[in-house]
């Protein structure tokens, strides 16, 4: 089922990266790639948490990344092609929530928690250490994709949703 989702997660993952890029190297590249794929997995299963959800957005497309790109300030006039028709991919709404995995570990763990119940773990056991016990090089690498205020942008579009999602009394607050 995983690759039912597999380009949106993919095209998410990618524009978080794009947006928050790593700083360093290849090797913290590698590591920041790592760590945003596991937030959107986790976005992902629990934003299309049955196969049917899964095999719908497949279908229906999941919306792109305009408005992402129009809230972090990125230039959408000069794209060609190519670049465009990877971001048609992004799905809006695990994009936010994933920022706010990234952004609040507590969250992040009840995120990953509130996975066991779901079809896409069924059978072996799903880690999402990265995202769940990023050491010193990991937060080095993604220093910007982990930063709060950096994230409050996107983090905020769809905060609401993810807490009411996982069944939070923060979520009236919100």
């Amino acid at each position: 089922m995983q690759a039912d989702l597999s380009p949106v997660i993919a095209a998410t993952a990618h524009w978080l990266t794009r947006a928050y890029p790593p700083a360093g190297g290849a090797l913290a590249a590698a590591l920041c790639e790592v760590q945003a794929r596991q937030a959107v997995t986790v976005a992902a299963w629990l934003r299309y948490p049955t196969a049917m959800d899964a095999a719908l957005v497949g279908m229906a497309g999941p919306g792109g990344s305009d408005r992402l790109d129009r809230v972090t300030g990125a230039d959408a006039g000069d794209r060609d092609a190519e670049d465009h028709a990877w971001r048609t991919w992004v799905d809006e709404v695990v994009a936010s929530w994933a920022a706010c995995l990234l952004s609040d570990p507590e969250l992040a763990e009840r995120a990953v928690a509130d996975l066991a119940q779901g079809e896409h773990t069924t059978g072996s056991p799903v880690v999402f250490r990265r995202l769940l016990a990023p050491d010193a090089t990991d937060r080095s690498a993604a220093a910007l994709l982990r930063h709060p205020d950096l994230l409050a942008s996107v983090a905020g579009l769809h905060r609401g949703e993810l807490l009411d999602r996982l069944g939070s009394d923060e979520a009236l607050a919100a």
